[in-house]
């Protein structure tokens, strides 16, 4: 290269440094006529640059509900699905005492009955029998007890043996232990005394006998129909009774929970025909065994149903409550999900400047949130609109 080009390189780098020495001394200047720039307090923001802590104005403040941080006692529980059965300990199958064809019911499916009233009669060859030999053994007592009447009056005159009398006292008590058979044989049908003294001295024998239900509760089943054969203990019974003031909730518990159960633990059953209430009872039995396929438990509870709300088949879900814990809890509403999945709280010392605080959480009930770490009892906290801080400080260095 030329003397002569060197020369004119060397103009035009001296020419762009000086205007680069203005512009940088403009800078300068306007910095100095507005002031130094604020500076970020690191112990405020964290890694990811979101601040920290936020000071509002005294008319922001009422925006927020500040409360303390309360000690709580969170029930602990276990849940699982089952449904609503019958309390089979309180059924009954309903079987006539003797075979016999039905010719009336009395009682429908749905039905509430009282312990004795009528369900069904049947047409019975037995009860024709039994009050035959009823009438006959009546029939015998009266003629023994007037050939032993006879026998004392003419014992008086000396007109009979004493093997005749002693025979004719025989044959008396003979009658009456025949009677007392009889009537108990019309018993079994359900007949009372009133009914046989009316058999006795009308001599008349109706048929027809009459089932009454043995409990006070809901026909739950019925299998009866005019004409049909009914047997005892021949399946199925005619009618099926079932005391509903209690029901069971089954349910499978996974085999985690096996350890913490134990009969007579309360539970609560919730079902979705009454999404808002819940029905109380306690575990009544344990199954023996865990299933192989599913790795569940049985468990079998006895729940109350005075008012006969609930019905055999609902969905259930069945909680059991197993222990308590204290721990300091905090509104829910005061209580944020972070976008990058943080648990936080903004506590606040002198309810002017508020601090984003990460907790730990546990479990919610009754509207509460147990808080395992990051906060004590006590601690102030904004339990309403507390969403908006966060929200607040998305774009914020303050």
């Amino acid at each position: 290269m030329s003397r002569r080009n060197l020369i004119a390189l060397a103009g035009i780098s001296a020419v762009l440094l000086g205007g680069l020495a203005v512009l940088l001394g403009s800078s300068h200047a306007a910095q100095d006529a507005e002031g130094p720039a604020p500076a970020r307090n690191a112990a405020a923001d964290p890694p990811g640059g979101l601040a920290q802590r936020l000071e509002l104005r005294p008319d922001e403040i009422d925006q927020f509900k500040i409360l303390p941080a309360m000690e709580h006692v969170f029930l602990i529980r276990r849940e699982a699905v089952g449904s609503i059965d019958f309390n089979q300990e309180l059924s009954v199958d309903v079987f006539p005492p003797v075979a016999g064809k039905i010719l009336r019911v009395l009682a429908s499916a749905g039905d509430d009955v009282r312990a004795g009233a009528p369900l069904y009669t049947i047409d019975s060859p037995d009860l024709v029998q039994a009050a035959s030999s009823l009438i006959s053994a009546a029939g015998v007592l009266e003629l023994t007890t007037r050939s032993l009447k006879r026998a004392h009056e003419l014992q008086g005159v000396q007109g009979i043996s004493q093997k005749d009398l002693d025979q004719a006292v025989s044959d008396q008590q003979a009658a009456e232990a025949a009677l007392r058979a009889a009537r108990d044989a019309v018993r079994i049908f359900g007949k009372t005394d009133q009914d046989m003294d009316a058999i006795i001295s009308q001599r008349k024998i109706d048929p027809e006998l009459v089932v009454h239900s043995p409990i006070t509760g809901r026909v739950t089943a019925r299998n009866a129909a005019p004409g049909l054969l009914a047997q005892p203990g021949a399946a199925p019974a005619p009618l099926t009774l079932s005391d509903v003031s209690t029901l069971w909730m089954l349910a499978d518990v996974a085999e985690s929970d096996f350890g913490v159960l134990k009969l007579g633990l309360p539970v609560e059953v919730s079902v979705r025909a009454y999404p808002d209430r819940s029905f109380q009872g306690k575990i009544v039995n344990i199954g023996a065994a865990v299933d192989p396929a599913t790795r569940r438990v049985p468990v079998r509870s006895e729940i109350r149903d005075p008012h006969h709300e609930l019905r055999p088949g609902m969905f259930a879900t069945f909680v059991i409550t197993i222990g308590e814990t204290r721990a300091p809890a905090v509104p829910r509403p005061g209580v944020i999900r972070e976008g990058d999945g943080t648990i936080c709280v903004w506590s606040t010392a002198d309810r002017k400047t508020f601090v984003r605080r990460a907790v730990k959480t546990g479990l919610e009930q009754d509207g509460l949130v147990q808080i395992l770490q990051g906060l004590s009892p006590g601690d102030l906290v904004a339990t309403q609109s507390a969403l908006f801080l966060s929200s607040a400080l998305s774009g914020s260095p303050q």
